[in-house]
């Protein structure tokens, strides 16, 4: 497949809580257009302190970011703290962000997340707790996990090719919303 060529680097960051199906569309999407992927997991996995894990990932992002190309990154839980900070850093750097929500039901999420890794029922749900789903002002787009990839490609690339959203002005002869005009 050919690379993910844009008018300018697109960061698509992948959200959602655990057992969503983050990791399959991740890879997925970025072995797909051959665009580099980070994933959280990496780090957290590589070392034991969550703060050193996550200096080591944005050492990694600094880094790839210098790139000026599109990059796909998945992350576990982010707060909506950490997703404007990271929206800051990704401008700065000439990206356009599009964070992509993974949602699927709540038992699908525990199933898949039981069979992938050996956390107890408490520790997901304190997981799962730390996650702030995304504002309606952070403009993610929503895929369900249930949809297979190429459904959930699709709609990532209608959002990034398709026209930036716009009201379209009053027609001549209509008057604006919400006025009304007597004659």
């Amino acid at each position: 497949m050919k690379s993910l060529q844009l008018d300018r680097p697109h960061a698509i960051i992948v959200i959602g809580i655990q057992g969503s199906g983050k990791t399959f569309f991740a890879e997925k999407f970025a072995s797909t257009f051959n665009a580099p992927f980070i994933e959280q997991a990496m780090f957290d996995h590589a070392v034991s302190d969550e703060a050193d894990a996550k200096a080591l990932m944005t050492s990694m992002l600094k880094e790839m970011l210098k790139t000026g190309r599109s990059i796909v990154v998945e992350l576990a839980l982010p707060t909506k703290a950490e997703r404007v900070d990271l929206t800051r850093q990704l401008k700065q750097a000439g990206y356009a962000p599009l964070y992509v929500w993974v949602q699927v039901d709540i038992e699908t999420a525990i199933a898949r997340s039981h069979r992938t890794s050996r956390i107890s029922a408490d520790e997901y749900r304190d997981r799962m707790r730390r996650f702030t789903p995304p504002h309606q002002n952070e403009h993610a787009l929503v895929i369900s996990g249930k949809h297979t990839f190429a459904t959930q490609a699709k709609a990532v690339l209608r959002k990034l090719s398709g026209p930036r959203q716009t009201p379209e002005p009053p027609h001549r002869n209509q008057p604006p919303r919400g006025q009304i005009i007597v004659r």
